[in-house]
Protein backbone atom coordinates (compact mmCIF):
# COMPACT_ATOMS: atom_id res chain seq x y z
CA UNK A 1 0.00 0.00 0.00
CA UNK A 2 1.45 3.45 -1.21
CA UNK A 3 -1.58 5.45 -0.15
CA UNK A 4 -0.02 6.89 3.09
CA UNK A 5 -3.13 9.39 4.02
CA UNK A 6 -5.57 5.33 4.25
CA UNK A 7 -3.17 5.01 7.41
CA UNK A 8 -5.13 6.88 9.92
CA UNK A 9 -7.97 4.36 8.63
CA UNK A 10 -6.84 1.37 10.05
CA UNK A 11 -7.04 3.11 13.76
CA UNK A 12 -10.77 1.98 14.67
CA UNK A 13 -12.74 1.85 17.48
CA UNK A 14 -14.53 -1.01 19.25
CA UNK A 15 -17.55 -1.41 17.47
CA UNK A 16 -15.91 0.21 13.95
CA UNK A 17 -13.65 -3.24 14.72
CA UNK A 18 -16.81 -5.45 16.02
CA UNK A 19 -18.23 -4.60 12.21
CA UNK A 20 -15.32 -4.98 10.19
CA UNK A 21 -14.60 -8.22 11.90
CA UNK A 22 -17.59 -9.52 11.35
CA UNK A 23 -17.55 -8.84 7.53
CA UNK A 24 -14.34 -10.17 7.29
CA UNK A 25 -15.82 -13.71 8.60
CA UNK A 26 -19.00 -13.07 6.89
CA UNK A 27 -16.46 -13.40 3.87
CA UNK A 28 -15.07 -16.72 5.27
CA UNK A 29 -11.68 -14.47 5.94
CA UNK A 30 -10.00 -15.75 8.87
CA UNK A 31 -8.74 -12.76 11.45
CA UNK A 32 -5.81 -13.08 13.76
CA UNK A 33 -5.80 -10.76 16.72
CA UNK A 34 -2.47 -9.87 18.86
CA UNK A 35 -2.07 -7.27 21.13
CA UNK A 36 0.36 -4.80 23.13
CA UNK A 37 2.48 -2.18 24.03
CA UNK A 38 4.35 -1.39 21.27
CA UNK A 39 6.14 1.20 22.89
CA UNK A 40 8.98 2.10 21.22
CA UNK A 41 8.79 -0.35 17.87
CA UNK A 42 11.97 -2.97 17.30
CA UNK A 43 12.86 -6.25 15.05
CA UNK A 44 10.96 -8.00 17.94
CA UNK A 45 7.72 -6.26 17.69
CA UNK A 46 8.20 -6.51 13.79
CA UNK A 47 9.03 -10.18 14.46
CA UNK A 48 5.95 -10.86 16.59
CA UNK A 49 3.19 -8.86 14.07
CA UNK A 50 4.48 -10.96 11.23
CA UNK A 51 4.11 -14.43 13.04
CA UNK A 52 0.69 -12.86 14.03
CA UNK A 53 -0.24 -11.98 10.64
CA UNK A 54 0.32 -15.38 9.30
CA UNK A 55 -2.93 -16.83 11.35
CA UNK A 56 -5.03 -15.32 9.14
CA UNK A 57 -6.38 -12.94 5.98
CA UNK A 58 -6.20 -10.37 8.73
CA UNK A 59 -4.68 -8.79 11.47
CA UNK A 60 -6.22 -6.57 14.66
CA UNK A 61 -4.26 -5.03 16.95
CA UNK A 62 -5.17 -4.33 20.26
CA UNK A 63 -3.10 -1.69 21.49
CA UNK A 64 -3.01 -0.41 25.52
CA UNK A 65 -4.14 2.64 25.90
CA UNK A 66 -1.95 5.35 27.51
CA UNK A 67 -3.84 4.88 31.24
CA UNK A 68 -3.55 0.83 31.08
CA UNK A 69 0.26 1.32 30.22
CA UNK A 70 0.93 3.64 33.11
CA UNK A 71 -0.77 1.11 35.42
CA UNK A 72 1.01 -2.05 33.81
CA UNK A 73 4.57 -0.31 33.54
CA UNK A 74 4.81 2.14 35.78
CA UNK A 75 4.49 6.58 35.69
CA UNK A 76 7.18 6.98 33.17
CA UNK A 77 5.62 4.62 30.37
CA UNK A 78 4.93 4.97 28.13
CA UNK A 79 7.38 7.09 26.19
CA UNK A 80 5.12 7.50 22.93
CA UNK A 81 1.60 8.24 23.55
CA UNK A 82 -1.36 6.06 22.55
CA UNK A 83 -1.57 8.21 18.97
CA UNK A 84 1.91 8.04 18.28
CA UNK A 85 1.95 4.45 18.83
CA UNK A 86 -1.49 3.84 17.14
CA UNK A 87 -0.12 5.41 14.15
CA UNK A 88 3.27 3.73 13.63
CA UNK A 89 1.14 0.12 13.94
CA UNK A 90 -1.04 1.30 10.97
CA UNK A 91 1.40 2.52 8.74
CA UNK A 92 2.81 -1.49 9.12
CA UNK A 93 1.65 -3.78 6.15
CA UNK A 94 1.05 -6.61 8.15
CA UNK A 95 -1.47 -4.49 10.37
CA UNK A 96 -5.12 -4.44 8.84
CA UNK A 97 -6.60 -2.26 12.05
CA UNK A 98 -5.36 -0.96 15.45
CA UNK A 99 -7.84 -0.64 18.32
CA UNK A 100 -7.22 0.92 21.54
CA UNK A 101 -8.11 -0.45 25.01
CA UNK A 102 -8.26 1.23 28.31
CA UNK A 103 -8.17 -2.12 30.23
CA UNK A 104 -5.22 -3.55 31.88
CA UNK A 105 -6.18 -6.91 29.20
CA UNK A 106 -7.85 -6.68 25.52
CA UNK A 107 -10.45 -9.40 27.45
CA UNK A 108 -13.59 -7.34 26.51
CA UNK A 109 -11.93 -6.49 23.02
CA UNK A 110 -11.46 -9.92 21.99
CA UNK A 111 -14.95 -10.87 23.25
CA UNK A 112 -17.20 -8.17 21.51
CA UNK A 113 -15.33 -8.96 18.13
CA UNK A 114 -14.61 -12.56 18.45
CA UNK A 115 -11.15 -13.21 16.06
CA UNK A 116 -10.45 -16.95 14.93
CA UNK A 117 -7.19 -16.82 16.52
CA UNK A 118 -5.36 -14.92 19.41
CA UNK A 119 -1.53 -14.52 19.01
CA UNK A 120 0.53 -14.20 22.11
CA UNK A 121 4.36 -14.22 21.98
CA UNK A 122 6.29 -15.81 25.01
CA UNK A 123 6.10 -18.26 27.62
CA UNK A 124 2.09 -18.17 27.71
CA UNK A 125 0.23 -21.12 28.32
CA UNK A 126 -3.42 -20.44 25.80
CA UNK A 127 -5.12 -20.76 29.08
CA UNK A 128 -2.89 -17.80 30.61
CA UNK A 129 -4.39 -15.85 27.44
CA UNK A 130 -6.92 -12.69 28.08
CA UNK A 131 -9.80 -14.21 26.02
CA UNK A 132 -8.40 -17.22 24.74
CA UNK A 133 -11.08 -19.07 26.48
CA UNK A 134 -14.18 -17.70 24.83
CA UNK A 135 -12.36 -17.75 21.66
CA UNK A 136 -11.73 -21.68 21.64
CA UNK A 137 -15.57 -21.95 23.03
CA UNK A 138 -16.56 -20.28 19.82
CA UNK A 139 -14.58 -22.82 17.59
CA UNK A 140 -11.02 -20.76 17.14
CA UNK A 141 -7.67 -20.70 18.61
CA UNK A 142 -4.76 -19.53 20.29
CA UNK A 143 -1.61 -19.85 19.24
CA UNK A 144 1.72 -18.98 21.12
CA UNK A 145 4.89 -17.38 19.34
CA UNK A 146 8.58 -17.00 20.23
CA UNK A 147 9.62 -14.16 21.03
CA UNK A 148 12.92 -12.98 19.43
CA UNK A 149 15.33 -12.72 21.79
CA UNK A 150 17.70 -9.78 22.22
CA UNK A 151 15.10 -7.11 21.76
CA UNK A 152 12.94 -5.31 24.69
CA UNK A 153 11.79 -2.18 24.56
CA UNK A 154 12.93 -1.78 28.65
CA UNK A 155 16.73 -2.22 27.48
CA UNK A 156 15.95 0.25 24.36
CA UNK A 157 14.94 2.90 27.41
CA UNK A 158 17.85 1.81 29.88
CA UNK A 159 20.35 2.02 26.77
CA UNK A 160 19.42 6.10 26.15
CA UNK A 161 19.15 6.80 30.11
CA UNK A 162 22.90 5.79 30.12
Amino acid sequence: MKRADLIPQKIISREQARQQVAQWKALGQKVAFTNGVFDLLHPGHIFSLSEAAREGEYLVVGLNADASVKRLKGDSRPVNNQEARAILLASLLMVDAVVLFEEDTPLELITTILPDVIVKGGDYTPEQVAGGREVIAAGGKVVINPILEGYSTTALIEKMKG
